[in-house]
C-alpha cells in the first residue's frame, strides 16, 4: 500500500493536469474562424507575373512567359524587313508582328473565331483546318519515317502542294510557298487532347519550308508537351537547337541539298 504522502502527490498531479487540459482548450482557436483567416504565407499576390492557380479555371489562352516572350521579340527586334510566319495567333505574336512593319507576317489559325483579331497593316491572317488530330501523332510519325516522300529530297522542298506525306499541311496560301522564311513561330493548333488538331504537320511543314531557306529561325512553344518534343527533335534536330526559355524552344536550320534527312544523326528512339 502507497504511503499517504505519495498518495496526495499523485492527487496533486492529477489535478493539475486537468487544469492544463482545460487551459488549452478554452486557448484552442475555433475551426469556422481558420477557415475564414488566411494565413501571411498563403496570400496571393496578385502583382505576381503568370502565377498559375491550380484550382482557378484555365486562363481562355495560354500566354508566352516574360522570359519566352524577350527571347522571340528580342531576335524580332534584331531583324528588319524580315519575313515571319506564325502557325496559331496571339496578341502577343501580333504585336511582334507590328515591330516587322518593313516586313512580311503571315498567320495560320484553325480556330475561326481567333481571326477576328485586329490585325497591323500588312499582316495576313489565314483560316487552315487540315491538321491532323493530336491523338494520331505516333501513327504519324512512323508514316514519316517509312514513307519515301517525307524525305526532303523527295519534291518536298520544290513543291509541297503536290506530296504524299500525310504530315504535309495541304491548302495553305499561296504566299507561304512563295517566300523564303526568316522566322517561323510554332504555338498552335492546341493539340490538348487527343481528338484537337495537333501541331505534328505544323513542325513538319516548318522544317520543309526553313530547309529552302539559307537560314530559319524556328521557335516551338509547349514543348513540355509530347507531341512537340518529339516532332521538334525528329524534325527540328537536337543539333540544330541555339536557346530556349521555359517551354519555347529556338533552333536554327541551315539548308543542306546534299541530304534527304531532317537531321544528321538517327531518329529518336520512341518506346
Amino acid at each position: 500500500m502507497l504511503p499517504k504522502k505519495a498518495i496526495i502527490i499523485i492527487i496533486i498531479l492529477v489535478i493539475f493536469s486537468t487544469l492544463s487540459l482545460l487551459k488549452l482548450y478554452t486557448l484552442a482557436p475555433d475551426v469556422s474562424e481558420l477557415e475564414h483567416t488566411t494565413s501571411p504565407s498563403l496570400r496571393k499576390f496578385p502583382d505576381a507575373p503568370y502565377k498559375v492557380d491550380h484550382h482557378a479555371s484555365p486562363p481562355a489562352e495560354d500566354v508566352l512567359s516574360p522570359k519566352e516572350y524577350q527571347l522571340l521579340s528580342n531576335l524580332i527586334s534584331r531583324k528588319t524587313s524580315c519575313n515571319l510566319l506564325f502557325f496559331g495567333i496571339k496578341p502577343q505574336f501580333l504585336a511582334l508582328a507590328a515591330l516587322n512593319s518593313a516586313g512580311t507576317a503571315i498567320f495560320l489559325e484553325d480556330d475561326p473565331e481567333k481571326l477576328k483579331a485586329q490585325a497591323p497593316k500588312g499582316v495576313g491572317i489565314y483560316l487552315v483546318k487540315n491538321h491532323e488530330k493530336a491523338g494520331k501523332a505516333f501513327e504519324l510519325l512512323e508514316h514519316a519515317r517509312k514513307h519515301p516522300s517525307c524525305r526532303l529530297q523527295a519534291g518536298l522542298l520544290t513543291s509541297l502542294t503536290g506530296s504524299k506525306c500525310r504530315l504535309v499541311l495541304k491548302g495553305l496560301p499561296a504566299a507561304v510557298y512563295g517566300r523564303k522564311w526568316d522566322v517561323i513561330v510554332i504555338d498552335g493548333p492546341s493539340g490538348d487532347r487527343p481528338e484537337a488538331p495537333g501541331r505534328m504537320g505544323a513542325i513538319f511543314t516548318a522544317a520543309v519550308l526553313a530547309h529552302k531557306g539559307l537560314s530559319t529561325d524556328v521557335f516551338v512553344h509547349d514543348t513540355d508537351h509530347m507531341i512537340e518534343k518529339w516532332y521538334s527533335w525528329e524534325f527540328l534536330c537536337h543539333e540544330n537547337m541555339v536557346s530556349s526559355k521555359g517551354k519555347l524552344w529556338h533552333f536554327r536550320i541551315t539548308a543542306n541539298s546534299s541530304s534527304d534527312r531532317f537531321c544528321p544523326q538517327a531518329a529518336v528512339q520512341i518506346l
